[in-house]
């Protein structure tokens, strides 16, 4: 396969950046994404010239570290996945992609396609721990957890933080991200003495990060590659609303 690359270079923060053209020839169908640009780089080093940053770890779309827009489109054009699980066998021989880092205030740009995702860190630092007793392993019906909570709070468990929710909104939401990481402890019983602190604390930290708010385009659930649901949002919503209200009450 031959595919024409525009790639977004950009040496640091503080640079302009611009688009760069490269080929990638003779690649394998059966690469992954993250293998073509292995050997366009090892081609930038052989020529002497800087090789493309990009992040990655795990490459199995587990870690959430890889992440960059594919023609405008978070992770690239197969759904559910990471760009790491994105194969050549999805693209055509000869086509041509724009490659550039998420695009968000929230997100400065490292250098070229990585950037600082820091800020979603800093996020669920906010949100605290869970204070529940510790020791040894308690009986598996201790403490019932009804079936179709237990799948839901799985579901939003399956967050990797990767960021393509907050690429993808017009507005630069991470309302996915939050109400996804609220509602995996928000729906189990051991998560719910913090419930009502750790959703105000969470949502003031997503402000204060510079996040926008959510209007519900949609875009987020649609390039989620672990299909997170839109769900998580109005649950999110409903936690921070209740917060409010029980500590204007003084309930809380």
């Amino acid at each position: 396969m031959r595919l024409t690359l525009h790639v977004w270079r950009q040496r640091g923060p503080s640079d302009r950046g611009r688009f760069v053209e490269y080929q990638a020839e003779g690649m394998s169908p059966d690469m992954s994404f993250l293998e073509m640009l292995d050997v366009v780089n090892r081609g930038l080093v052989a020529r002497g010239e800087v090789p493309i940053a990009f992040d990655h770890d795990c490459r199995e779309g587990i870690c959430g570290s890889c992440g960059f827009m594919v023609n405008g489109v978070a992770h690239g054009p197969e759904r559910g996945t990471t760009v790491c699980q994105l194969h050549l066998r999805r693209l055509r021989d000869g086509d041509v992609l724009w490659l550039e880092p998420w695009r968000t205030r929230a997100f400065p740009v490292v250098r070229d396609l990585v950037v600082d995702r820091g800020a979603l860190d800093r996020v669920i630092a906010a949100g605290g721990f869970v204070s529940v007793r510790t020791g040894s392993a308690p009986e598996a019906s201790a403490i019932p957890v009804p079936k179709d909570a237990a799948e839901r709070a799985m579901d939003a468990a399956a967050c990797i933080g990767c960021g393509a929710c907050v690429a993808m909104c017009p507005n630069a939401s991470a309302s996915l991200f939050v109400g996804a990481k609220l509602s995996h402890l928000g729906l189990l019983p051991q998560g719910q003495p913090q419930r009502a602190r750790r959703a105000q604390a969470m949502v003031a930290a997503k402000r204060e990060e510079g996040f926008g708010h959510c209007t519900n385009v949609g875009e987020c659930e649609a390039v989620c590659p672990k299909e997170i649901p839109l769900e998580v949002i109005a649950r999110m919503n409903h936690d921070h609303l209740v917060a409010g209200l029980c500590r204007r009450d003084g309930a809380a």
